[in-house]
Protein backbone atom coordinates (compact mmCIF):
# COMPACT_ATOMS: atom_id res chain seq x y z
CA UNK A 1 0.00 0.00 0.00
CA UNK A 2 2.79 2.24 0.86
CA UNK A 3 4.38 1.82 -2.80
CA UNK A 4 1.50 2.41 -4.64
CA UNK A 5 1.30 5.88 -2.58
CA UNK A 6 4.63 6.95 -3.13
CA UNK A 7 4.75 5.58 -6.86
CA UNK A 8 0.70 7.81 -7.28
CA UNK A 9 2.24 10.90 -5.53
CA UNK A 10 5.50 11.04 -7.53
CA UNK A 11 3.47 10.56 -10.90
CA UNK A 12 1.41 13.51 -10.04
CA UNK A 13 4.46 15.20 -9.01
CA UNK A 14 6.31 14.40 -12.11
CA UNK A 15 3.17 15.44 -14.48
CA UNK A 16 2.81 18.32 -12.31
CA UNK A 17 6.11 19.99 -13.37
CA UNK A 18 6.21 18.96 -16.67
CA UNK A 19 2.77 20.75 -17.66
CA UNK A 20 4.21 23.75 -15.84
CA UNK A 21 7.04 23.55 -17.72
CA UNK A 22 5.49 23.39 -21.00
CA UNK A 23 3.11 26.06 -19.80
CA UNK A 24 5.98 28.56 -19.77
CA UNK A 25 6.73 28.13 -23.08
CA UNK A 26 2.92 29.41 -24.33
CA UNK A 27 3.11 32.35 -21.93
CA UNK A 28 5.82 34.01 -19.74
CA UNK A 29 5.20 36.16 -17.01
CA UNK A 30 7.23 39.04 -16.27
CA UNK A 31 7.83 41.85 -13.14
CA UNK A 32 9.80 45.30 -14.80
CA UNK A 33 10.73 48.59 -14.44
CA UNK A 34 11.35 51.67 -16.70
CA UNK A 35 12.58 55.02 -16.57
CA UNK A 36 12.95 57.23 -19.34
CA UNK A 37 13.01 60.91 -20.33
CA UNK A 38 11.04 63.42 -22.90
CA UNK A 39 8.72 66.42 -23.02
CA UNK A 40 5.10 67.19 -22.01
CA UNK A 41 3.00 70.00 -22.84
CA UNK A 42 0.18 71.39 -20.97
CA UNK A 43 -2.59 72.55 -23.53
CA UNK A 44 -5.49 74.99 -22.08
CA UNK A 45 -7.35 77.65 -24.01
CA UNK A 46 -5.24 80.70 -23.37
CA UNK A 47 -2.09 78.74 -23.89
CA UNK A 48 0.54 75.80 -24.07
CA UNK A 49 3.33 75.09 -21.56
CA UNK A 50 6.10 72.53 -23.17
CA UNK A 51 8.63 71.44 -20.69
CA UNK A 52 11.02 68.70 -20.15
CA UNK A 53 9.92 65.45 -18.10
CA UNK A 54 11.69 62.36 -15.96
CA UNK A 55 9.57 59.04 -16.22
CA UNK A 56 10.28 56.18 -13.60
CA UNK A 57 7.39 53.37 -13.48
CA UNK A 58 6.80 49.55 -12.81
CA UNK A 59 5.26 46.90 -14.72
CA UNK A 60 3.80 43.43 -14.21
CA UNK A 61 2.40 41.34 -17.74
CA UNK A 62 1.95 38.27 -19.50
CA UNK A 63 4.08 37.65 -23.02
CA UNK A 64 2.11 34.83 -25.26
CA UNK A 65 3.59 34.45 -28.98
CA UNK A 66 2.04 37.44 -30.98
CA UNK A 67 0.69 39.61 -28.02
CA UNK A 68 1.84 41.03 -24.80
CA UNK A 69 -0.75 42.32 -21.99
CA UNK A 70 0.54 44.06 -19.15
CA UNK A 71 -0.71 46.56 -15.86
CA UNK A 72 1.78 49.37 -15.55
CA UNK A 73 2.54 52.32 -12.41
CA UNK A 74 4.41 55.23 -14.26
CA UNK A 75 5.66 58.12 -12.26
CA UNK A 76 5.94 61.56 -14.15
CA UNK A 77 8.03 64.41 -13.30
CA UNK A 78 8.82 68.06 -14.60
CA UNK A 79 9.43 71.06 -13.15
CA UNK A 80 6.21 72.06 -12.75
CA UNK A 81 3.86 69.03 -13.00
CA UNK A 82 4.12 65.47 -10.92
CA UNK A 83 1.70 62.60 -11.66
CA UNK A 84 1.03 58.85 -10.85
CA UNK A 85 -0.85 57.09 -13.36
CA UNK A 86 -2.14 53.50 -13.88
CA UNK A 87 -2.32 51.84 -16.99
CA UNK A 88 -3.12 48.50 -18.77
CA UNK A 89 -1.30 47.88 -21.89
CA UNK A 90 -2.07 45.88 -25.52
CA UNK A 91 0.90 44.83 -27.57
CA UNK A 92 0.83 43.01 -30.75
CA UNK A 93 4.71 41.62 -31.23
CA UNK A 94 6.18 41.52 -34.88
CA UNK A 95 7.54 37.61 -35.52
CA UNK A 96 11.66 38.11 -35.52
CA UNK A 97 14.13 36.75 -33.49
CA UNK A 98 16.48 38.47 -31.78
CA UNK A 99 15.18 42.03 -31.82
CA UNK A 100 11.42 42.03 -31.93
CA UNK A 101 9.43 44.98 -32.89
CA UNK A 102 6.13 46.01 -31.36
CA UNK A 103 3.31 48.34 -30.89
CA UNK A 104 0.53 48.84 -28.93
CA UNK A 105 -2.20 51.16 -27.03
CA UNK A 106 -3.24 51.51 -23.38
CA UNK A 107 -5.65 53.25 -21.39
CA UNK A 108 -5.72 53.88 -17.66
CA UNK A 109 -6.05 56.31 -15.17
CA UNK A 110 -4.04 59.81 -13.93
CA UNK A 111 -4.29 60.17 -10.17
CA UNK A 112 -2.70 61.98 -7.31
CA UNK A 113 -0.47 64.87 -8.52
CA UNK A 114 -0.21 68.83 -8.58
CA UNK A 115 0.67 71.22 -11.45
CA UNK A 116 2.17 74.26 -10.31
CA UNK A 117 2.18 77.06 -12.99
CA UNK A 118 3.51 80.04 -11.67
CA UNK A 119 5.36 79.71 -7.43
CA UNK A 120 2.47 80.13 -5.53
CA UNK A 121 -0.40 78.47 -7.77
CA UNK A 122 -1.35 74.90 -7.38
CA UNK A 123 -3.37 72.69 -8.36
CA UNK A 124 -4.42 69.02 -7.62
CA UNK A 125 -5.26 66.54 -10.63
CA UNK A 126 -8.33 64.94 -10.19
CA UNK A 127 -8.51 61.37 -11.39
CA UNK A 128 -9.35 61.24 -14.86
CA UNK A 129 -8.95 58.76 -17.49
CA UNK A 130 -5.59 58.78 -19.62
CA UNK A 131 -4.60 57.08 -23.03
CA UNK A 132 -1.49 55.93 -24.49
CA UNK A 133 0.17 54.52 -27.98
CA UNK A 134 3.46 52.71 -28.01
CA UNK A 135 6.21 51.82 -30.35
CA UNK A 136 9.49 49.96 -29.68
CA UNK A 137 11.46 46.67 -29.95
CA UNK A 138 12.26 43.74 -27.30
CA UNK A 139 15.74 42.58 -27.15
CA UNK A 140 16.10 39.23 -26.09
CA UNK A 141 19.23 38.21 -24.63
CA UNK A 142 19.00 34.31 -24.83
CA UNK A 143 20.67 32.70 -21.72
CA UNK A 144 19.06 34.65 -19.29
CA UNK A 145 15.86 35.61 -17.94
CA UNK A 146 15.66 39.18 -19.16
CA UNK A 147 14.58 41.24 -21.68
CA UNK A 148 15.21 44.83 -22.74
CA UNK A 149 12.61 46.78 -24.31
CA UNK A 150 13.10 50.53 -25.73
CA UNK A 151 9.87 52.42 -26.54
CA UNK A 152 9.07 55.20 -27.30
CA UNK A 153 5.66 56.61 -25.86
CA UNK A 154 2.40 59.33 -26.12
CA UNK A 155 0.14 59.49 -22.91
CA UNK A 156 -2.55 61.71 -23.52
CA UNK A 157 -4.50 62.95 -20.45
CA UNK A 158 -7.70 65.60 -20.94
CA UNK A 159 -9.19 67.51 -18.24
CA UNK A 160 -6.44 66.92 -15.46
CA UNK A 161 -7.79 69.38 -13.15
CA UNK A 162 -10.21 72.21 -13.18
CA UNK A 163 -9.29 76.08 -13.34
CA UNK A 164 -12.34 77.70 -11.42
CA UNK A 165 -11.47 81.11 -12.42
CA UNK A 166 -10.77 80.85 -15.96
CA UNK A 167 -13.95 78.03 -16.71
CA UNK A 168 -11.66 75.69 -18.36
CA UNK A 169 -9.88 72.21 -17.61
CA UNK A 170 -6.04 71.67 -19.26
CA UNK A 171 -5.33 68.29 -21.11
CA UNK A 172 -1.79 66.89 -20.79
CA UNK A 173 0.12 65.18 -23.34
CA UNK A 174 3.55 63.56 -22.43
CA UNK A 175 5.64 61.82 -24.74
CA UNK A 176 8.89 59.95 -24.11
CA UNK A 177 11.97 57.63 -24.88
CA UNK A 178 12.38 54.78 -22.57
CA UNK A 179 14.05 51.86 -21.29
CA UNK A 180 12.49 48.85 -19.76
CA UNK A 181 14.27 45.85 -18.12
CA UNK A 182 11.90 43.06 -17.44
CA UNK A 183 12.70 40.19 -15.18
CA UNK A 184 10.54 36.67 -16.84
CA UNK A 185 9.32 34.17 -14.29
Amino acid sequence: MKINSISLISVLTLLAGTASANAGVVADFYLGAMAGAGGQTIFTRDDNKTDSSMIFGANLGIDIPLFRLEAEYNYLKSADLHANTAMVNAMFKVPSTLIQPYFGAGIGLAFEGKHTPVPGLEYKLESTAGYQAMLGATIDILALPIKFDIEGRALYVPNMYKIATANTTPDLLEYDVRLKVRFIF
